[in-house]
Formats: C-alpha cells, structure tokens, sequence
C-alpha cells in the first residue's frame, strides 16, 4: 500500500487509485443521482462522471455513499472513484486531486459543485464503510408558504402542526426495526434499518414564520423512507394520525398507503460518517452481512410471530 495515497497493493497493479469526492447539489433540477439509460435525462452522477471521464480520458464509475431521488438535495454527499494513476501526473493536477475542484468547477453547472477531492484510505468504500448517513428536512406551515430565497429546499405543508406530536411520533420509531410500510418496494432489498436519532425543532424566524426542521439519522435509508417518515410525523402533527400510528406501522410487511410522503424539495442529504482509517475495510465487511430483528411476542393469529426477520446488510440508499 501507498502511504502517499492509501491506495491498495491491487489499486496500484492496475495503475488506479481511489479518491474520495465530497459534493453538493441541489437537487431540483436534477433527475435524482443515479445515471439513467437515457443520455438526455439529467442527474448528478452523469454530470460529475461524464466531467471526470473527459478529465481522465476514460470512462469512470462512481460509488456514492447515498442515492438522493429528483428533487432532493445534498450539501454533504460522498462518493470513490477509481482512476488512473498517470493521469494525476498531469501538470494540471500535479500529483494533487485537490487540484480536480476548481478544474470540475469550471466543467460543471453551479447547481453541482465538488467540494473536495482527495486520496481515500486503504479500505474506503464510500457505500459500505459509512456508519450512518444524516438528513435534514425543512418544512413550512406558514400560510404565505416558503421564504422565495428558500424556496428550492423548503417544503409547505398545508395545516399547522404541534412540535410535541411531531416529536413524539419520531421517537416511535427509532430503532432497528424493519420500515417496509416506510418504502417503497425494490426486489431482493432489504427494509432493514437502524433509525439512530430522529427529532423535530421549530426553527422559525420573524422571516421564515411556522418553519420545522426534521433531523433524521440512520446506517441506512431504503427507497422512500425519510420523506415517508417525515410524512407519517406530518400527518400526526396536524391531528389527522395519533402518535401510535406510527409504531403500529412497524408491524406491517410491505408498503403502507396510509402514510404520506412528503414533497422531494425539503430533503438535504447533509452528512455521512466513517469510522477511523483503519477500521474501513471492516465496517464494509460488517455492513454486508445479515442483519435480525427480534420477532415481537407471539400472539395467537399474529402470522408474524413465528421468527425474526432477516435482511441482507446492503445499505441501499434511495430516496425518493
């Protein structure tokens, strides 16, 4: 291994080296990250590979830490790419990956910015090593809606809401649970998650009037989860659930039609922790593997009483 770069003994047979992106974007514009068959649907990860490959004379792939959906936006996203190492030799870049950002900043629109670049540690993966990922959701009930400069990341929410209902419904659901009825259904994904904080704060000003702010964490995200969650909250914070509604939903197998999902615009991907450097290459072994979710107590008629639920430990984080 290079001490320089971090890169693997295999990294540097092959002439690459893995470096580590951090980016931000809003999402409004964008057809979610995932790059799509079609050339002319937009999405963050085409823009930023489709700079890269022309930087690096061929084609790249990035790994992200989390697949935001249309709509949804990031100021913290991670991502690895693999690419050639003479091609860092150039007198443009120097040996520096830094050196990439303001060269990406010039070659992207400004609704995509890189925001560092810098050579990832042996064992980084920047799916299967994060710990967990952190979200915020921004949302207003004011009747006059979203402050206009705020308006691509905050939502509206057509009724007011009580701050301890909202809160006592998230605590409901932190946990390792399974959250089928919270996402929509992926083949062979697992709905598996641990939700490890989620709180609500009133973050109004004489400005932004009857403005909240959900801050939702967790190892994973399945498709559609947090703005289902934070619909769930919602919908409990205006009356219309009680607060058991939502614990009562982890019961549930597949997806539920009673919860709503909140609009795409207030949802910010804002961080995604890793362990220490040489605790990479384990935490990725670890996220692969099977995770359990103790059975709830039998009771007759309960078809669910008859085992634990097992998932595979694929972090796949799509949100929609």
């Amino acid at each position: 291994m290079s001490p320089e770069t971090g890169s693997t003994d295999h990294e540097e047979a092959a002439g690459h080296v893995r470096l580590r992106l951090d980016i931000a974007y809003d999402g409004t514009d964008f057809h979610g990250w995932a790059r799509q068959k079609d050339p002319d649907i937009r999405t963050v990860e085409g823009e930023i590979t489709d700079r890269l490959s022309l930087i690096f004379r061929e084609p790249v792939t990035l790994t992200v830490a989390g697949r935001t959906d249309a709509g949804v936006h990031a100021s913290g996203q991670v991502a690895h790419v693999d690419v050639p190492a003479a091609v860092l030799g150039q007198r443009s870049i120097a040996g520096d990956p830094a050196r990439l950002v303001p060269r990406l900043r010039k070659l992207l629109e400004p609704d995509v910015i890189v925001r560092a670049c810098s050579f990832a540690p042996a064992g980084f993966d920047a799916r299967f090593s994060a710990l967990r990922r952190h979200y915020r959701y921004r949302v207003t009930t004011s009747p006059s809606g979203a402050l206009p400069t705020r308006a691509r990341d905050t939502a509206v929410w057509p009724k007011p809401v009580e701050l301890d209902r909202l809160n006592a419904t998230a605590a409901r659901l932190v946990g390792l649970n399974d959250f089928a009825a919270f996402c929509k259904p992926r083949e062979h994904a697992t709905t598996v998650r641990d939700l490890q904080t989620f709180t609500w704060h009133d973050v109004s000003t004489p400005a932004e009037p009857q403005l909240y702010e959900a801050r939702v964490s967790a190892d994973a995200f399945c498709w559609s989860m947090v703005r289902s969650l934070v619909g769930c909250c919602l919908a409990v914070g205006e009356g219309r659930r009680e607060p058991d509604f939502a614990h009562a939903l982890l019961s549930e197998t597949s997806r539920s039609s009673a919860v709503p999902v909140a609009p795409a615009c207030g949802l910010s991907l804002v961080g995604v922790d890793y362990p220490a450097p040489g605790e990479l290459a384990a935490r990725a072994a670890t996220t692969r593997t099977r995770r359990t979710v103790p059975a709830p107590p039998a009771h007759p008629g309960d078809a669910r009483a008859d085992g634990d639920r097992t998932a595979g430990g694929d972090p796949e984080d799509t949100l929609r």
